[in-house]
């Protein structure tokens, strides 16, 4: 049966064409929209995401980690004396705007954390160790970030809200959704953002070897007021629904993938439909020399398959391709072994589905049209 589905194909190779390139086209747009959402999402909670498991504690009404409200820096040592908290680490966001020897600006998020640890950043780092935080006017840019920085890379010097500040180190794909990082102490950033000494935007707590994480969050969101404690995933999780439901971004990146899905199906099923019909005296022969409608189906939907893992594999390749090219460019996401298999059922899905408009045709042919003028 595949020599047959395969000589049906090649009969009339414009419309095979045809079908197969509204395979690729609509799985690779499946695949780039997926690749995409999944850049903005992974950006939304990098703040979170790139810090080792520790639990989050924010202002009460906080469910952003992109928009931190501060809170009394008072209630670090209120959560340090807490049973089962080993340790407590304090971070400071603040927003800013940086100015080049050219006159170029651009805005920036400053992200302070305590020395020697600098535990919640910096993360990613590529040139430059957290020690050369210590230095005076030290902080770091991204290396995906140096166009929208005037081209600032180690060693440049710029303004940040009118004082001089110095690239000692770079990361390499720390890169928020709020804003490009700048991460330096706790100290200069409260300096350069010109936040109080009392206040600070999140704490970092570690909870001890052996010890409840869920009784220790607990215990901070019972006993300590105006503060709410989070697992790192739920901190995540909630910033991304938030970001989600305060912005367009999924129905407009969800229409795009629903379209490419109708598209591909209407696409595919006409171009088959078209092919059955051209080749309609082919099929009464079959029918009208004992082919039964089981075979006639199994045939058409066979010839789907194969267009259907041909027009998968090369948009895959293509997939890569997109996702490589604009990782150069710091837009990084991957496409992990689950999302590459929902990616072929869904070929498989559309192509196959498409194969019914076709399918619905063949069947209600009488065998003797082949004997028909």
């Amino acid at each position: 049966m595949i020599r047959i589905a395969i000589r049906f194909l090649l009969y009339d190779k414009p419309k095979t064409i045809g079908a197969f390139m509204g395979i690729i086209i609509s799985v690779f747009l499946i695949g780039q929209q997926t690749g995409i959402f999944l850049f903005l999402t992974g950006a939304m909670k990098k703040l979170v995401d790139s810090n080792p498991p520790l639990v989050w504690v924010t202002d009460s009404k906080t469910t952003n980690v992109n928009a931190m409200a501060l809170i009394d820096a008072r209630v670090q040592r209120q959560i340090a004396s807490l049973p089962g908290v080993e340790a407590v680490y304090p971070m400071v966001i603040a927003g800013a705007s940086a100015k080049f020897a050219d006159g170029k600006t651009a805005g920036l998020q400053v992200v302070g954390t305590q020395g020697p640890s600098f535990v919640g950043g910096p993360f990613f780092l590529t040139t430059g160790t957290t020690e050369d935080l210590i230095n005076e006017g030290a902080i770091t840019t991204d290396i995906f970030d140096a166009k929208a920085l005037a081209g600032a890379t180690l060693g440049t010097s710029f303004e940040i809200n009118g004082h001089k500040v110095r690239v000692a180190a770079q990361t390499k794909g720390a890169r928020g959704f709020g804003g490009i990082y700048a991460f330096t102490t706790i100290e200069r950033a409260r300096y350069l953002g010109k936040i109080s000494n009392n206040k600070i935007s999140a704490l970092l707590v570690k909870v001890k070897a052996g010890a409840d994480t869920a009784a220790v969050i607990q215990n901070i969101n019972t006993n300590i007021f105006g503060v709410r404690a989070w697992t790192k995933e739920d901190f995540a999780s909630t910033t991304v629904r938030t970001v989600l439901g305060q912005s367009g971004i999924a129905i407009s990146i969800g229409t795009i993938i629903i379209f490419a899905v109708i598209a591909g199906l209407f696409i595919i099923g006409l171009t088959l439909y078209s092919a059955a019909t051209d080749r309609i005296r082919d099929y009464a022969t079959l029918k009208a020399i004992g082919a039964t409608n089981g075979f006639i189906t199994r045939l058409i939907l066979l010839q789907a398959f194969i267009l259907a893992v041909a027009g998968y594999g090369v948009a895959t390749g293509l997939m890569e391709m997109f996702r490589i090219g604009i990782a150069n460019a710091g837009t990084l996401f991957y496409y992990t072994p689950l999302m590459r298999i929902i990616f072929l059922v869904l070929t498989l899905t559309i192509s196959l589905c498409g194969a019914i408009f076709a399918i619905r045709r063949i069947l209600k042919l009488e065998p003797a049209t082949v004997f028909r003028s």
